[in-house]
């Protein structure tokens, strides 16, 4: 059985300038601030950051803008963070905006080997500018494609040492869709708990999508 936990050293080696990386989280509830710690410590810059927006100020993973690490934003909103708008506003993030729900579908294709998803959201709008529009039966819809990343960070209630995740309340989020769409999936659990101690009913990520899990934190 291979023990997934990780101290914080092997965690923070694993960032390096360039990367992709997927955060879960909505509006500062159900982040993996830890995990965002280890970004930080690792010195990784020109990051493309996808998350579903990118926190407060220098609050949650908003620690990223304000620690100047980002340089493009894929994500659904970023008004409630006043340093991503003037950043942006400034031309020194770039950032792409993805309706919500289409932001969820095109991460679940990443995780699930899909090539898009069809949806009408965004038609005849700037949404739709460089994206190919597909005609069904008459009717148009946009195709939105699959979002990857090479890590993802994800915040779970519990978790075992095969990587088998519990999720608490609204917490859950983005954060399960996440743990499939990435290369190599990282966790930060708020309870480190032995096999057998989830009930199998009750695992909403399988160990198999998950790489390392913090043991060490602040």
């Amino acid at each position: 059985m291979h023990n997934k936990f990780a101290v914080k050293d092997e965690i923070v080696r694993l960032f390096k300038d360039g990367q992709r990386i997927m955060i879960g989280g909505f509006a500062n509830h159900g982040v993996p601030n830890n995990l965002i710690q280890c970004i930080i410590e690792s010195g990784a810059r020109h990051l493309t950051l996808i998350s579903n927006d990118t926190g407060d100020a220098d609050l949650t993973i908003g620690r990223l803008v304000h620690e100047g690490l980002i340089d493009k934003v894929i994500c659904s909103h970023i008004g409630r963070n006043t340093e991503t708008v003037a950043l942006v506003a400034e031309g020194k993030i770039e950032v792409e905006l993805v309706p919500q729900g289409s932001f969820a579908e095109r991460i679940r294709c990443g995780g699930s080997g899909l090539g898009g998803v069809l949806t009408k959201t965004g038609l005849g709008t700037m949404v739709e500018e460089g994206k190919e529009i597909i005609t069904v039966n008459g009717e148009e819809y946009l195709l939105e494609t699959p979002l990857r990343a090479d890590i993802g960070l994800v915040r779970a209630r519990s978790a075992d040492p095969m990587g088998n995740l519990t999720y608490r309340g609204t917490s859950r989020n983005f954060n399960s869709l996440i743990a499939k769409a990435c290369d190599l999936t990282l966790v930060d659990a708020d309870l480190h708990v032995e096999i057998g101690e989830i009930v199998p009913d009750s695992v909403v990520t399988p160990g198999v999508f998950v790489d390392k899990i913090l043991v060490n934190k602040e």
